[in-house]
């Protein structure tokens, strides 16, 4: 923990108390020194992707937020080096959204970042309804968004998973494949989360279409394969289309474990450990 001067928003962006922010599987790479790709340039710098909280200040040309309204947002703290495990976040408006009406806010600070990089799989793809996707890493955060969103997109999507989680995968209506078993089938895409490998193009019909879980990891198109790399982006407007999704029931919301600030090695801890079915979240 470190003490450091309440943040002041400038034109076009709010300042968020936080309530809620969580820790992903990235942010243990990059505290490890793990991470492939340059990192901010003079430490400290504060992480966080997530932030679930209340609008505390409003800059000039701010339109659609007033001080306290209930917002979630996405911050890509790799470029601003701004990041949402702080009590205060400056964010543009345009990266927030209102959060989700009657959800906890450890709750709802698990959308933002997941949420998005579920939705923006499926977009790069531009899947038409009646469409075949295999999600490898099916029951993880994002492998969830990822077959609640196909869904509701009218999109037939098969999950791999582990054995103890085919309740989940299938009450998102989805087929389930054993990650313990080599997956066979033809598919019009795939999205990999798993990092299962380039191996899995083989499942790919011709002129198909394959999301891998980062950049370097896109593989070479084949056979007339689009191929894509996730690379997670803010979208106020995007993360409200999630966000409906939560109010009608159709996205569901998932907890694991939740931590104050002062232990947040404890939370990477946790989630180094594996295991955990949902977010881990920590609260100031």
């Amino acid at each position: 923990m470190a003490e450091v001067p309440v943040p002041e928003p400038g034109p076009g962006q709010v300042r968020v108390r936080v309530a809620a922010s969580v820790v992903h599987p990235v942010d243990l790479m990059i505290r490890s020194g793990r991470f492939p790709a340059p990192l901010p340039t003079g430490l400290p710098y504060t992480p966080g992707w997530d932030a679930a909280g209340t609008v505390d200040a409003v800059g000039p040309s701010v339109a659609g937020f007033t001080i306290g309204d209930e917002v979630i947002g996405f911050s890509p703290w790799l470029q601003t080096t701004v990041g949402a495990h702080a009590e205060y976040v400056v964010l543009d408006a345009a990266w927030l959204t209102s959060a989700p009406a009657g959800v906890p806010a450890t709750a709802a600070a698990t959308l933002p970042t997941n949420g998005l990089a579920a939705a923006q799989a499926l977009d790069l793809l531009a899947l038409p309804a009646g469409s075949t996707v295999l999600v490898t890493g099916a029951a993880g955060q994002v492998g969830g968004f990822v077959l609640a969103l196909a869904r509701a997109a009218g999109l037939h999507a098969t999950g791999l998973a582990g054995a103890g989680d085919r309740e989940f995968v299938e009450s998102l209506g989805a087929a389930y494949l054993s990650r313990s078993d080599t997956p066979t089938g033809t598919f019009d895409a795939v999205i990999d989360l798993a990092v299962v490998g380039p191996a899995l193009l083989d499942l790919v019909r011709d002129g198909g279409g394959y999301v891998a879980a980062s950049p370097p990891l896109r593989p070479e198109p084949v056979r007339g394969i689009r191929t894509f790399a996730l690379e997670v982006l803010p979208d106020g407007a995007r993360l409200a289309e999630l966000v409906k999704l939560v109010d009608s029931g159709d996205i569901p919301l998932r907890v694991a474990d939740v931590y104050p600030f002062t232990d947040a090695a404890a939370a990477h801890e946790r989630l180094a450990q594996g295991g955990h079915r949902g977010g881990v979240v920590l609260v100031p």
